[in-house]
């Protein structure tokens, strides 16, 4: 199976392009990786290069980037705009395809061991990778910069390296390393020349300050072009989009009687965020990814059926999970049908969202419409991907069953096997359940801002939404029929009945 993650260094350069280009070679002379993009911004003074490949050929580039960029550059020597710690920053790894994101956290450690190992720089862990909670933040880690970090290295127990010595290596400082998810550099330039108006509109907007999910800024001073710059981080764009951040600065711009005057993406951006904003700002009547010609030939390349809602063909694009369920396996099965009702919900109501914010009788709530647009997309993608994961779960739990039991400890290792495989088995189907019982309670609160004309649907939409609950209770049911740990088995059967209590269903009578 093919396994690729992407790394995302930063280095602080941003003026020399010899210097980039010294970094960018020693980090794509290694075979099976691919240097996707490289950005240089000079008011930053900072470099981001996109590398993809199998994870380990991506680890050894990124540990030769780092080992380059301590020959090249002098933190000492360094200024720019953009915050930093390090001659090279950060070094983020994201999981692609075939690689969870717990495969990353592992081999950041790994880098970051073999970092000072090789180089006797310090590194310090962050976002899934972080070692304390108040790390998982990188600006907590990067608070006070090389200069500020360099002093408080001498008297803070708290601010120690996780790996190394407790003071910056001379002129390239700290590194940090981590895994997240796919990150999005997003910035908004003003027509202002005024960073304390950026500054007030990076703290409106950022999480931190009680802003958007999802959402890190800060002001910024582009000298070169007399501008200033709301430099945003948006960590998770399904579930705080582009489209919303760049309407909130807009917003929080007119009251300081500014507006945005362009906005960038730094490096790269996923298709889809693409796709959503386009849906958002151009209202498009209808509109399904499927309509985007990459996206269909991606699909007609490997092997999924070209048919859609348009071609009159709708038993096309159910008959491959039908035909699935049908057949005589054990999966996919009540849990993943279940998942697929939960999906089928999240779906009607993105198309009542969506047709409803296109009639001039919901004028007054098209931005409410296109929240929840957002919130029933993200939520049936999320439904789809557990019904695979439902699947494998059980798939566990059979793999358990079938352990060896020969001798008094391969019995024992099998007995733990099973319980731990069919906890999992619980577990993603409360998370299914816990979803679809929130989804359950959107799909009502939708209906005062929905059309009238789309009240049928939105009824179907919280019936399978029930549907889809219910179902996946009853499997986290069955499995805490099989679980010998007592306290485990309470809580979870606590969590069942607070869902079906939501739901409206009566309270059911429990084994002991």
């Amino acid at each position: 199976m093919r396994r690729l993650i992407e790394c995302v260094p930063n280095f602080s350069e941003g003026r020399d392009p010899a210097k980039v280009d010294a970094i960018v070679a020693a980090m794509s002379g290694v075979p099976g990786v691919y240097v996707l993009d490289r950005e240089m911004d000079a008011d930053h003074n900072r470099s981001v290069i996109t590398l993809v490949g199998e994870p380990d050929a991506v680890a050894e580039a990124a540990l030769l980037g780092v080992g380059k960029a301590m020959e090249l550059i002098d933190l000492t020597k360094h200024t720019g705009a953009h915050p930093r710690v390090g001659a090279t920053d950060v070094v983020p790894f994201i999981p692609i395809d075939g690689v969870t994101l717990e495969d990353c956290v592992a081999l950041a450690r790994r880098v970051g061991n073999e970092i000072w190992k090789r180089y006797r720089i310090p590194v310090f862990f962050y976002e899934a990778a972080a070692t304390r909670p108040e790390r998982v933040n990188l600006e907590n880690v990067r608070r006070g910069q090389f200069e500020g970090l360099r002093e408080e290295l001498k008297k803070n127990l708290d601010r120690q390296p996780d790996v190394g010595e407790p003071k910056l290596h001379p002129t390239a400082g700290v590194t940090v390393v981590g895994a997240r998810k796919f990150l999005i550099a997003y910035n908004v330039n003003l027509n202002t020349s005024d960073v304390e108006i950026a500054n007030k509109i990076a703290k409106a907007i950022r999480f931190s300050s009680g802003g958007l999910r999802y959402v890190k800024s800060m002001g910024v001073e582009l000298k070169a072009r007399n501008l200033a710059q709301v430099s945003i981080n948006l960590t998770d764009f399904e579930q705080t989009p582009m489209h919303r951040v760049y309407e909130m600065v807009k917003r929080e711009a007119e009251r300081y009687g500014v507006m945005p005057v362009g906005s960038e993406i730094v490096g790269l951006v996923p298709k889809k965020a693409l796709e959503m904003a386009a849906d958002f700002f151009l209202q498009l009547e209808n509109f399904s990814p499927a309509q985007v010609l990459e996206n269909k030939l991606a699909d007609a390349l490997s092997g999924v059926p070209m048919t859609s809602a348009k071609d009159g063909k709708l038993a096309g694009l159910a008959r491959p999970f039908l035909d699935a369920v049908a057949s005589p396996t054990a999966t996919p099965g009540g849990g993943s049908v279940a998942s697929f009702a939960g999906a089928l919900a999240a779906s009607l109501g993105q198309m009542v969202a969506g047709l409803s914010r296109k009639k001039k009788s919901q004028a007054s709530f098209v931005d409410q419409l296109s929240v929840a647009l957002d919130e029933m997309r993200k939520t049936a993608e999320e439904h789809a991907a557990a019904i695979d994961r439902d699947a494998q779960a059980y798939d566990a739990v059979m793999a358990a069953f079938k352990l060896p039991q020969g001798n008094a400890q391969e019995t024992r290792q099998r007995e733990e096997a099973i319980q731990k495989a069919t906890k999992g088995a619980a577990e993603v189907p409360l998370e299914v359940a816990e979803c679809t019982v929130a989804l359950f309670e959107r799909l009502r609160q939708l209906e005062s801002i929905a059309a009238a004309s789309m009240r049928s649907d939105l009824q179907v939409a919280r019936l399978m939404a029930g549907a889809g609950a219910r179902g996946a209770l009853a499997n986290v049911e069955v499995n805490l029929d099989g679980l010998k740990d007592a306290a485990y088995v309470a809580s979870m059967r606590a969590k069942v009945a607070a869902l079906r209590e939501r739901l409206g269903d009566a309270p059911r009578a429990t084994s002991a």
